[in-house]
């Protein structure tokens, strides 16, 4: 089965709600004029629940099968965020909004799934109950997490749950996914290196802070070249290193750096914590100086579950004619945070030859529209066939 007809009828005003997202893009929980418009589209489509302010800004709308003997309720979840970027792509829909970008096409997995709530609460052919939702804050915020704790599961009585990201890079259209652990745990670190500023010109009466953070930045990353398995994956960034002092001729008191940690296996996270902390204490003490380390852990491994992903790899090839096997992605996905609380799977749909994720140029390619729309439809027919 290729794409659903009724999604090429529909493309031109799911192309429509798509740009018009990209034209008013929202940060983090303040999308409140996305999540208004998901909102009136579900109660116009004739959803027969529509629920707003699950996880502060979150979106979920339940349509219920023509019957429902199987008792069973699926999840499909869209993100809705954008990012802080100045976007610089020249489109006539380019965003009104100064430093705000849909950079990632949180507004084509938004209108893709409005356009299959819009087919589902139209066909009805299936048996049993679908939440669409809708996600605020996944660029950092944690809107999964919220939504999760906010008791969405429970009180939809969600068992599976299934979202999609589009990729630049694969051709229009197709899908890629890989079983098991897909996208990585993403957690942030602050160090803060304390020493004894002076005249650059006097250096035996200081502890130079930058030297010290220098031998920190450097020594870091042993825990991927020394600490990890070579087969398993980890990577230390340092994003960001600050001293106290801006003059040509000051040994600064005091460095900030800060960075980000990424890993696919829970003990290798565990690892980089503790390395990271006395790598740094203990590269600051032995030059005399001191570093105090605060680390979070973020997003989770984001793991596809065995039957849910070769049940989605069965959808895309119906839809698409094949399915790829995805890349590890050292990237952070908080879908994570429910497919820990459900079994899930979560999919790559293809964008083409596009600029990529998070850059001022990029753009959510429409010609995908029709295709991510099947996928998701299919997945309700499927999973829950007419009785």
């Amino acid at each position: 089965m290729p794409v659903k007809n009724r999604f090429a009828e529909l493309m031109p005003e799911i192309t429509e709600w798509r740009r018009d997202l990209h034209e008013h893009p929202e940060i983090l929980f303040e999308t409140h004029r996305t999540s208004a418009m998901v909102a009136d589209k579900l109660r116009a489509f004739g959803c027969d629940e529509v629920a707003t302010g699950i996880g502060r800004t979150g979106v979920v709308g339940i349509i219920k099968g023509k019957s429902n003997t199987s008792g069973r309720t699926i999840g499909l979840r869209a993100d809705m965020d954008a990012l802080p970027i100045l976007e610089d792509t020249g489109l006539p829909y380019a965003s009104k909004t100064p430093g705000a970008m849909h950079a990632c096409g949180h507004d084509g997995h938004t209108a893709m799934l409005l356009g299959a709530a819009k087919y589902l609460s139209e066909t009805r052919n299936f048996d049993g109950t679908v939440a669409v939702i809708f996600q605020p804050a996944e660029e950092g915020g944690g809107g999964g997490k919220e939504m999760v704790d906010d008791g969405m599961m429970e009180r939809w009585k969600i068992e599976e749950v299934y979202g999609m990201h589009n990729w630049p890079g694969v051709p229009t259209g197709k899908f890629a996914i890989r079983s098991g652990p897909f996208f990585a745990a993403a957690d942030q670190f602050d160090i803060y290196v304390t020493g004894k500023g002076g005249h650059a010109a006097k250096p035996q009466e200081t502890i130079d802070t930058t030297v010290v953070a220098s031998q920190i930045v450097l020594a870091l990353q042993t825990i991927a070249s020394r600490n990890a398995d070579p087969v398993k994956q980890v990577v230390v960034s340092v994003t960001s290193f600050e001293t106290a002092s801006k003059a040509y001729n000051v040994i600064p008191e005091t460095v900030h750096l800060k960075g980000t940690v990424r890993t696919l296996d829970p003990a290798i996270q565990d690892m980089a914590e503790q390395r990271l902390k006395e790598i740094a204490e203990g590269a600051a003490a032995m030059m005399g100086g001191a570093a105090r380390v605060d680390y979070r852990r973020g997003y989770p491994v984001m793991v596809n579950s065995d039957a849910q992903t070769e049940f989605a790899a069965d959808v895309a090839r119906a839809v698409a004619g094949d399915c790829a096997e995805a890349p590890l992605v050292m990237g952070g996905e908080d879908f994570a945070f429910m497919s820990n609380a459900r079994p899930g799977a979560y999919i790559l749909v293809g964008n083409g030859d596009t600029a990529n994720v998070h850059h001022p140029k990029y753009n959510f390619n429409d010609e995908a529209i029709p295709a991510g729309c099947s996928w998701w439809a299919e997945i309700v027919e499927r999973r829950l066939p007419a009785a």
